[in-house]
This record gives structure tokens, sequence and C-alpha cells, in this order.
């Protein structure tokens, strides 16, 4: 008994002393030095990447709740159904649409509705997903329509629930003549997520129908035809420094013929000429036959959307080759050309005053001022001599005419590797001003390379981390997660963005946004379904960077050295000269709390300080449309004159503001 007595104390001895050794581990005390680094953050320093991915356009953030409105989709009745018959069916005797085609026009496609029973016939909508209806708002109905023949008087437009009920409608007179636009409002009586439009007619005889269209009234700015008031917020709660559209490898194309050309998304919205979205056979995994672009939100509206968020634009425009993982098809140099006029006409559709062609093309659809582009992107993820051929041309032309602007080119779709490093040393040789990489990796990959850019060429091209999220599984997979351990990487990898200022110009995670039915890509910054929508730990983790992002880098250290995940842990710091106020970002990816002592020099600071936490339980755990349970949560702590002390919990971020 004493033998065995002797050992337990021996063993609690020995717990008593590794407890010890642990407390001392887990204190750190940080040295922040207030004097100039001369390292400033860019304004534009951290922004948000749209593309038209997982439903994001279309569905999503344009605000339309009626799926191919001209019947442009190459199934042209696509979305809409004929319950009580069709042009193949027996019952084609009470009414059926076709379609009728003039290929003189960018809008295609009109229905020809032929009516011989009297309201017996019905043409049914199904929307994105269905269509999201809110009880009490007001919902703008409107269509084009002319009269063939006989004597089709009315079309009343019911919305309808998942049961077939009707919940709102509008009977509307057909009064006019020749091709004209008819409108009405409608209220549901009750929210349904998954509504749809249901026309019927009254009369006989012969009507053309196009452009039909069913959009709430409440959009972002109250705009008619505008944007998703919701998700909009949310970008806008981000106070994002640029907005880089419209795309991702959406610009490139699955073919030179299916790329992103922005002049057909300029000018009215009826005579804009849609496109297959480049995501609709691209996973096996998520098949979406039915994803087009309408370009209803089309390069106006989203320079349109920089202004309203305080951003500056990005356009990333063709470079003339096709997705380089699909069929890379290269335009021939001799006829680049046309590819560069188009840089060169959007520059002038973005500055020009109104005595220019595409200035006053901008002016036309209600902007009369100039949208002040300083950026402009020449290709998205293409890599090899092909890019670095083409590119060269395109900066030679752009430089040319507009010598202040700002050209973004890439480094290919990989973080290392060949096409990167040849990508990095052809750019170099150019002189080029910033240079985009892209990184989809594991959440190890992110905490590991928060020094990725402690050692890249001060006096070299600037960087542009376009595109990164963390993966729990791998990258395209359906099985990614934006779970707390992916926003917590991501969140240590982004203070060595942040301590890198002076290499790292712009930031943005990517993909955007995703339809909790219609994405193909995991993961995403922001769910939405078709009534709400919800933000990812991801999210937040964007939003305290950039809401917090200062004006000034300053040095914070430990012994000595930056603080760059030894022990878990990671920091950077930045004064902000407008608010004046110093603000801390701590990272601690440990499972244990650390206690932080933080000593300044050079700095006077107040009384009090603001704590914003950012953690949660599990590493596993996800926000959802229910609950949004890892957010930030703040409070007020007062601190002495010079020093602070404060506790960093297990797996978390923090972020500490003091005058």
């Amino acid at each position: 008994m004493i033998r065995v007595r002797h050992k337990m104390l021996v063993a609690s001895i020995a717990l008593l002393s590794s407890a010890t050794i642990w407390a001392q581990n887990s204190k750190h005390t940080l040295e922040l030095d207030g004097s100039s680094t001369n390292i400033k953050i860019q304004p534009a320093m951290y922004g948000v990447f749209f593309e038209d991915i997982n439903q994001g356009a279309d569905g999503g953030l344009y605000a339309e709740l009626v799926k191919n409105r001209s019947f442009e989709f190459y199934n042209p009745l696509m979305g809409w159904t004929q319950p009580k018959g069709d042009l193949h069916s027996e019952n084609k005797n009470s009414g059926y649409a076709n379609i009728v085609t003039d290929k003189n026009k960018s809008n295609h496609n009109y229905a020809r509705v032929t009516i011989n029973n009297d309201k017996n016939y019905e043409l049914i909508n199904e929307g994105f997903k269905g269509m999201g209806l809110h009880k009490g708002s007001k919902y703008n109905f409107s269509f084009l329509s002319e009269k063939a023949s006989g004597n089709i008087h009315h079309i009343k437009a019911d919305l309808i629930d998942e049961q077939g009920n009707v919940v709102g409608s509008a009977n509307i007179a057909l009064n006019k003549n020749g091709f004209q636009k008819y409108d009405a409002v409608i209220t549901p009586s009750k929210t349904v997520e998954k509504g749809k439009l249901k026309l019927t007619f009254e009369g006989n005889g012969v009507l053309n129908l196009d452009m039909v269209s069913l959009f709430p009234q409440e959009t972002w700015n109250n705009r008619p035809n505008g944007l998703r008031k919701d998700l909009v917020q949310k970008l806008y709660d981000l106070k994002p420094g640029f907005v880089r559209f419209p795309g991702g490898c959406i610009v490139e194309g699955r073919t030179l013929a299916e790329r992103y050309q922005w002049k057909k998304t300029v000018g009215n919205i009826a005579d804009r000429e849609i496109l297959i979205n480049r995501w609709n056979t691209e996973f096996a995994h998520r098949p979406a036959p039915d994803y087009f672009q309408s370009f209803g939100l089309g390069f106006f509206e989203y320079f349109q959307l920089s202004e309203d968020l305080g951003a500056e634009p990005l356009p990333i425009l063709s470079c003339g080759i096709a997705c380089q993982f699909n069929t890379g098809e290269l335009v021939p140099i001799g006829d680049i050309d046309t590819y560069v006029q188009d840089a060169l006409d959007l520059i002038e559709f973005a500055n020009g005053d109104q005595s220019t062609a595409w200035g006053k093309v901008r002016a036309d659809m209600g902007h009369p001022k100039p949208f002040n582009l300083k950026y402009i992107g020449v290709g998205n993820e293409q890599w090899g001599p092909d890019y670095i051929e083409r590119y060269k041309i395109f900066e030679k032309a752009i430089k040319s005419k507009y010598p202040n602007m700002i050209i973004i080119s890439g480094s290919g779709p990989f973080e290392a590797g060949e096409y990167f490093d040849y990508g990095w040393d052809e750019l170099k040789k150019l002189n080029a001003e910033i240079i985009d990489e892209h990184y989809y990796k594991t959440p190890q990959w992110f905490q590991e390379n928060a020094k990725r850019y402690d050692n890249y060429d001060r006096k070299g091209p600037k960087v542009f981390a376009g595109e990164y999220a963390a993966q729990t599984v791998a990258i395209a997979s359906p099985d990614n997660k934006n779970s707390w351990e992916t926003a917590l990487s991501e969140a240590a990898f982004m203070t060595g963005l942040e301590r890198n200022a002076d290499v790292v110009y712009m930031t943005s995670y990517a993909p955007l946004l995703a339809h909790a039915e219609g994405w193909q890509w995991t993961p995403d910054l922001i769910w939405f379904n078709n009534l709400s929508s919800y933000v990812t730990p991801n999210y937040y983790v964007q939003k305290l960077f950039s809401n917090n992002k200062g004006t000034d880098v300053i040095k914070i250290s430990e012994n000595g050295k930056a603080v760059t995940g030894d022990e878990k842990l990671y920091a950077s710091a930045v004064v902000d000269k407008n608010s004046k106020e110093t603000i801390i970002k701590i990272v601690n990816t440990d499972s244990k709390s650390k206690e932080i002592n933080i000593n300044s020099k050079n700095l006077k600071w107040g009384k009090n300080l603001t704590k914003t936490t950012l953690s949660s339980s599990s590493l596993s755990d996800e926000n959802n449309f229910s609950l949004e349970n890892i957010k930030p949560k703040s409070e007020n702590i007062s601190v002495k004159s010079g020093s602070l002390s404060t506790t960093i919990p297990a797996n978390s971020l923090v972020v500490l503001k003091i005058k």
C-alpha cells in the first residue's frame, strides 16, 4: 500500500508539474510598436468576388422571379408548363403555346399563344426552384403582348402556392395596339417559399407574348427590376473595398463562343442576348440543365452595385482563351484585336463622357457621370506562354490609351507549381502591377501559410489574393462545409495578408453566393433560399477584417518575431488614422485558451477597449437558416495606460480596438 501511495504521489506531482508547464506555455507577452512601418493598408484591401455560380445571379442576386421570361433557353419552354394542353397533346384544342423565332433580333423568341377554349388553357412558370413570395409585399407583374388574331381581351395572372391555391391575382385588359408592355401589381395574401405564376386567358384567338416578369417592389434602393435586398445588404455590411465581376471561370466560357461578352449585357434589358451558364453541365454531381444567364444583371448593374457599396469596380475580361480545364480554345493572335477593343471600349463605357460612343450608352442607361474605373483584369485563371503572349498585347493597348489604368494579371489556377512559377517569372519581366493568386486548400494549409508573403519581393508586382477558401474535403467536392475550422484557418491566414499589406493589395473569398437547392460548388460565403438568407462563419471573419482594416500596419511581435503560428497563435495590428484607433487581430487555433499581455510603445491609449470574439465550441460547427450560432460577440473592457491583458479563448478570432 505504501508503494502504491508513493506511485500515486509521484504521478500527482508529475501532473501538477505538467499543468504548471502548460500554464506557462499558455501565457504570451506581445510587444506592440506604434512607430511607422511605412506599410499602408490599401482602401481596396478587402473586397468581394461575384460569379454567377450556385444560381448567384438569376434566381439569386437578380430579383426576377420568372425563369426563362423571354423564352430564350435552348429549350424555349423550359420553366413553363401547359397542364391543360400543349401543341403536341390531345388536349391542344383548349389552347397551346408554341415558339416563334426571329433571328434578326437579339431577343430571338416569343411565345404564340392560341386560345380555343375560353378560360381553360393555363401557362405556368415554375420560377427558380419556385418563387419566394412574402405576405403583404407588392410584386410588379409585367409582360409584352400583341394580338395576332381573334379577341383575347384579358390575361389573368395568379400567384399560386405549392398546393395550387391562389394567393394573389391581377386581371389585365389587353387594350393596346401592337407589341406593348402591360403591367400590374400583385400582393400575396400569404408567404410562400415555392410559389408559381399561372396565366389564364379570356377570349379566343392568337396572342404573342414575351418578357413575362415578376419582381418584388422592395429591392435594393427600391430600383425597379433591381437586386434582392437582403443579399445586397449582406454585401454592404462587409464594407468591401472592391467588387470583382463577372467571375471567375464564367469569364472564359467552356468555348470562346460561350465566353462572357460585356457588350451583350448592357442597353435595353429586353434586347440582351441570353447565354448558357458555364456551370450548366460542369459537375456530374450537380447537373443544372436549366442554368442560363438572362443578363438582367449585366455590366451596368455591376458598376452600379459597386457604386452603391462604395467599392471599386474590378471587371475581368476574356483574353481570348477559353477555360483551359475545358476546351482551351484559343483565338488566333491575328484576331485578338476584337478582344482588345472590348477592353478599351469597356473603359470608355465606364469612364468616358457623353461625347464618346460608349459613354453615351452609359448615360442613356441613366448614369451620366463616369463610374471612375481604376482597375481592369485581363484573363481569369489562364496559364502558359499563350496567356503571356496575349497579355502583352492587352497591356500595350490599354496603357497606350489609358496609362493610369491598373491592370490585374493572373498566375494560373494553382498556388504553386510549374504554371504558377512560369506566370510569375514572365509577369515580373513585364513589370506587371498586380498578379492574381488563387488557392482552394485545406485548413491546415491556410494555417501553415500565414507566412506566405513574408519573403515576397517588396519591389516586384503586388498580389491580389483573388479567390480563396479553405476546403474541408477537397476542391470542388460537394461535401465541403462552411465549418468553424475553415473560417478560423482563413482568419489565421488573413493575419499574414494584413502584416504583408505592402505586398498584398487586394483579397477576396470565393465563391460569394449559393442557393440552398441550386448550388454547384461548396463552400460559399452567403447561403440563401427563395425567402431568406444566412451568413457563414467565414463571412464573419471577412467582415471583422474588412470593417477593421485600418490605414497603416504596425508591428506586433513576441520575442522579437512576428506572431505567425508558433504555439498556434497568430496576430496582426493596424492603426486607423481616421478614427484614431489601434486595432489588434489575434487568432488562437489551439484547443486551449491563452492569456495575452500586450505592451505598447509609441502609442497613446485611452481607457476603454472593445473586445470582439468570434468562436465556437466545436471546429465542425456551422451556421444555418434556423440559427447563426457562430457570430461575433463584443464587450467593453477598461485598460491601463500602455498595456493590457486579456484571454484569447480556444479556437477563436479576437479583435481588440482601442482609441
